[in-house]
């Protein structure tokens, strides 16, 4: 399933880019499950994030690997595909975009993810949608002054 999610903000998109680091991803962590960062490198190729989701009875890890990145005149833009994943995903590919507009950029979240069965698909997709909606306001303060502040 396809899940598609935009947030304008303030500032160029190279400056956004430059704000895409460890600080940022611990502040779009969801309030549930809460999200123990275990590693960080980036956002380039052959980088790595992985996480611990607890989930109360239960922990889960997900690691994703960095498997693409490209900076152009008028985007940013890295993939992301899980590596291992907690149960209740089979297949997982984020690819994050930053788009130059003229009033600042687009934060674009495009992903691409399967459950083990369809209809854990069709289940997951509003919680994820909810979990992406959830950093359109975080994505807007952080990016409305100059990066991180």
């Amino acid at each position: 399933m396809k899940l598609v999610i935009q947030t304008p903000v303030e500032q160029p998109y190279l400056a956004v880019k430059a704000g895409f680091g460890e600080s940022l991803f611990k502040r779009l962590s969801p309030p549930f499950p809460p999200v123990r960062l275990l590693t960080f490198d980036g956002s380039e190729k052959g980088d790595y994030v992985s996480l611990e989701l607890n989930f109360i009875f239960f922990r889960q890890r997900w690691v994703s690997k960095v498997v693409e990145d490209l900076t152009t005149d008028r985007e940013f833009y890295f993939i992301d595909e899980g590596v291992e994943l907690p149960f209740f995903l089979k297949k997982w590919q984020h690819k994050h975009r930053v788009i130059a507009v003229d009033s600042g950029s687009l934060i674009r979240d495009e992903i691409d993810f399967e459950a083990p069965f369809w209809g854990m698909s069709l289940l997951l997709f509003p919680v994820l949608w909810a979990q992406f909606a959830y950093r359109k306001p975080i994505y807007r303060k952080y990016f409305k002054n100059p990066v991180g502040q």
